[in-house]
């Protein structure tokens, strides 16, 4: 899930990075799809479906089907953007969803983080994203974060580049392929029940 400020068709530096990690997954045979949440309409609440015109229903199930959460967010004021704390929020619902041996329905699956800006902040925010995600069942995987970081105070994006940094796309690259190692072991071996 994307959590760019800007909607669709509009470029978004944070879809850009996302994408090279889909696509760096794919080279480790596993499949997904870039979802922009801002094209939803979610709504603010913690409950898993917060009635007539949420969205949130629609992507929640996209999210159970998956073995692996990609969540992406520019980094605005330091911060990962409201439509990411938004996502975080709703989350939050699955604390009180359990399969029948009272596991989290989250659990098994792994959690990757996405931050992208033109100024500081990746670490507090991978940080942040990394606690929600644990908070809430995913599992996150060793270098489970990739990100850039421009210069702080200009205008350059990611998007903007004429190509991706080295080492972002090193991180990128082993941030695949550490998400679906830990996404095949925990399909082979859930967590027992406590």
């Amino acid at each position: 899930m994307t959590c760019s400020l800007k909607p669709s068709p509009e470029p978004s530096s944070t879809d850009l990075l996302a994408q090279q990690v889909l696509d760096a997954l794919e080279r480790h045979d596993v499949s997904g799809e870039l979802v922009r949440v801002v094209d939803h309409d979610v709504k603010p609440g913690v409950d898993a479906d917060m009635g007539d015109g949420d969205d949130w229903p629609a992507l929640r199930e996209k999210m159970l089907a998956a073995d692996i959460l990609v969540l992406a967010t520019p980094t605005w004021l330091g911060q990962h953007s409201s439509v990411c704390q938004r996502v975080l929020e709703r989350l939050d619902a699955e604390l009180s969803d359990t399969d029948d041996e009272g596991r989290l329905r989250t659990y098994g699956k792994v959690g990757c983080a996405v931050v992208v800006g033109n100024e500081d902040g990746a670490h507090h925010i991978s940080a942040v994203l990394f606690q929600g995600l644990d908070d809430v069942g995913f599992t996150i995987p060793a270098g489970g974060v990739t990100y850039w970081n421009g210069e702080a105070m200009h205008k350059t994006d990611y998007q903007d580049l004429g190509s991706t940094p080295d080492v972002t796309a090193e991180t990128t690259k082993t941030l695949a392929a550490n998400a679906a190692h830990l996404a095949r072991l925990l399909k082979d071996q859930p967590y027992p029940p406590a």
